[in-house]
C-alpha cells in the first residue's frame, strides 16, 4: 500500500473512530511493510472572568493588562470563553519501519482556537472563525544509537521546559488584554518565563546517558528590537536535561541557553547599522514524592524582552532601550502541587518577570510583571479533567505606577 494512501485512510479511520467512540479515540493503524499511523490530542475550553484596574495613564505606557495603547480610563470587567494556555490540538504521527537501526517518524500537530473573534485585533465578528488554526508542530525525527535528529517546526529549546513544567500549561493562568483576544491565555508567559515559540530548526539530541541528555539546535533567527533590519545569523540554542527516579522520588533538572545577533537599521535613531545580541540562560529543577511535586525555574539574559523571547516584531518591543542597547531581563517561577486524592490535585505557583530600565526615557517602561495562581483539578476519569483557578496579576512600570487584576477561570480538558 502506498504511504500516501495509508495516511489518507488513516485520517478517515481516526475521524470515524473518534466520532463513534471518543473514549477510545487514540488509535494506531498498521499498514503494509510496518508503516504505522497514530493520533493524539486534547480538547479544552475555559470560561474566564477578569476584573482589572484602569491603566495608570501616559501615552506609550507598555504592556497594559487591558490593551496595547494604554488608553483605558476606568476599571474593566470582562467575561470570556475560549482556549487556555495550550490550545486544543489534534496530532497525527506517521512511523516508518525501522531501517538500518534507525527509527523515523513524522509528527503533525494542528492547534485550533475554539472561540470566535480568532484574530489578534478582536475586530472580527462572531461569525468569523478564521484564522484559528496553528500548525505549531510539523517535523520529522530519525532516532538511532547515535541519538536523535529533529528537522522541522517544533518547540524551541530555550525556556522550553520552563513553560512545559508550569501547572497552568493545561489551565489558563493570566488572562491577557485585548491585544491577545482570540488567542490563548498567558499562563505565566511574561510572569515567570518568556514564550519560547515554535520555530523551524535542525536539532540534535544525544542518547540518554544515565538520565542525562544534551540537545543543540540551529533555528530561525528572530528580530531582537524594533530597529532590527536584518537577521543575518542563526538562532543557536542548547539544553542539558536530567531525569531519574530514586525510590519513590522522581527528579528532573534542566538548563538551556540562547545566542543570536542581528543588525540594526541604517536609519535607526540610535546605533544605526550596529548589532544587537540576545544572550540568555534558563534552568529549573523539580522533585515529586508522596503526591507532592515541587518545582523552581528561572531565566536571565540580555536582549530578551518581557513576553516573547526576542520581541522585536512583537507588541511593545522592550528588548532594547532608547540608546539601542540590550536591556537585562530575568525572572522565576516557584510551584507546589499536591494530589489530595487520586482524582483531586491542588496547586499553587507564583512567578515574576523583571526588566532593567536603560535610559531616562524609560519612565513608562514596564519593569515588573508578577502573578500567583491557585488551582483545583478534578479528574472525572483518565480522559477528562475539570480545572478551577484564581489568579492575581500585577504590572509595575518604571515610574512605580501599578495595575492589578483579579481573574477566575473554570474549564475542562479531554485527552486522548
Amino acid at each position: 500500500m502506498k504511504k500516501s494512501t495509508l495516511l489518507g485512510l488513516g485520517l478517515l479511520a481516526a475521524a470515524a473512530v473518534a466520532a463513534s467512540n471518543p473514549a477510545n479515540a487514540a488509535v494506531e493503524l498498521v499498514g503494509a511493510n510496518g508503516w504505522k499511523l497514530s493520533t493524539d490530542g486534547i480538547v479544552d475550553l475555559y470560561s474566564t472572568y477578569a476584573s482589572t484596574t484602569k491603566n495608570p495613564g501616559g501615552a506609550g505606557r507598555s504592556l497594559s493588562l487591558l490593551s496595547v495603547g494604554g488608553t483605558e480610563t476606568k476599571q474593566d470587567e470582562r467575561f470570556g470563553m475560549g482556549i487556555g494556555l495550550l490550545p486544543s490540538v489534534i496530532a497525527f504521527n506517521v512511523t516508518a519501519p525501522t531501517t538500518s537501526g534507525v527509527d523515523s517518524a513524522v509528527r503533525v500537530g494542528i492547534y485550533p482556537a475554539l472561540q470566535n473573534k480568532a484574530n489578534a485585533t478582536g475586530t472580527a465578528n462572531r461569525f468569523d472563525t478564521a484564522p484559528n488554526i496553528d500548525f505549531r508542530e510539523f517535523f520529522y525525527t530519525a532516532k538511532g544509537a547515535y541519538g536523535e535528529l529533529l528537522i522541522g517546526r517544533a518547540l524551541n529549546l530555550y525556556q522550553g521546559k520552563n513553560i512545559l513544567n508550569d501547572m497552568t500549561l493545561l489551565g489558563a493562568g493570566v488572562v491577557p488584554g485585548t491585544a491577545f483576544r482570540g488567542n490563548t491565555t498567558l499562563g505565566h508567559i511574561g510572569y515567570g518565563y518568556l514564550y519560547t515559540n515554535f520555530g523551524p530548526q535542525f536539532r540534535y539530541t544525544t542518547p540518554d546517558m544515565a538520565g542525562t541528555k544534551v540537545a543543540v539546535s540551529i533555528g530561525e533567527p528572530y528580530k531582537i528590537s524594533a530597529d532590527t533590519a536584518s537577521t543575518n545569523s542563526p538562532r543557536l540554542e542548547a539544553e542539558i536535561s536530567y531525569a531519574k527516579t530514586y525510590g519513590g522520588t522522581a527528579v528532573q533538572a534542566w538548563a538551556s541557553g540562547l545566542y543570536q545577533s542581528a543588525t540594526r537599521s541604517d536609519t535607526a535613531a540610535a546605533r544605526p547599522g550596529e548589532k544587537n545580541t540576545s544572550t540568555g540562560g534558563a534552568a529549573g529543577v523539580s522533585a515529586g514524592f508522596s503526591g507532592i511535586n515541587l518545582m523552581l525555574s528561572g531565566y536571565g539574559g540580555k536582549g530578551l524582552g518581557m513576553v516573547s523571547v526576542q520581541d522585536g516584531d512583537f507588541l511593545g518591543s522592550t528588548a532594547t532601550d532608547a540608546a539601542g542597547n540590550e536591556r537585562t531581563a530575568w525572572g522565576y517561577l516557584a510551584q507546589v502541587t499536591y494530589a489530595l486524592t487520586p482524582s483531586v490535585t491542588l496547586g499553587v505557583n507564583y512567578g515574576q518577570s523583571r526588566e532593567k530600565a536603560g535610559t531616562a526615557a524609560d519612565t513608562l517602561l514596564i519593569t515588573s510583571q508578577e502573578a500567583g495562581t491557585a488551582s483545583v483539578t478534578y479528574g472525572l476519569n483518565k480522559f477528562i479533567k475539570f480545572t478551577g483557578e484564581y489568579t492575581y496579576a500585577q504590572n509595575t512600570w518604571n515610574d512605580h505606577a501599578t495595575q492589578h487584576s483579579n481573574q477566575f477561570a473554570l474549564g475542562s480538558t479531554f485527552f486522548w
